[in-house]
């Protein structure tokens, strides 16, 4: 091979262009968290597996501790913060506080009409039924 082919060739570089955090998933932190453990009794092998894998091994030592406080399995907590369980009371609360809010809008409405009809009354001089008793007003 001349040099003239080795620059027309489209270079294979292993480097991404732009650097992306890797994720991994709980299924494959298991795995090699698997894998670790069976390399416990060799020299060398958990290093081996570390520099197979491209990680470090802090990373490993994080996620045991992970897999040990049970964040790690099927049965893990999700990460943030803990959602309030919806209480069919406290929507009920809700509505009820709703209907209130509108039935005193209401009312208040309606005693303004009352006020306004007994103004123009007395304005066109027409003499108002009174109410038979308190209540009725």
């Amino acid at each position: 091979m001349n040099v003239v082919e080795k620059v027309g060739a489209p270079a294979d570089t292993e480097v991404s262009p732009t650097a992306r955090r890797r994720r991994f998933t709980a299924a494959e932190k298991l795995r090699v968290l698997r894998a670790a453990d069976a390399c416990a009794g060799q020299a060398g092998a958990i290093g081996a597996l570390l520099r197979r894998e491209g990680l470090y091994s802090s990373l490993l030592a994080t996620w045991r501790r992970q897999r040990d406080a049970g964040q790690l399995g099927p049965n893990a907590r999700k990460r943030g913060p803990v959602a309030k369980a919806a209480d069919p009371r406290d929507r009920t609360i809700v509505e009820l506080e709703r209907r209130a809010r509108r039935a005193e809008a209401r009312a208040d409405r309606a005693e303004r009409l009352v006020e306004i009809q007994k103004k123009l009354a007395d304005l066109l001089g027409i003499q108002l039924p009174e109410p038979e008793n308190e209540e009725q007003r």
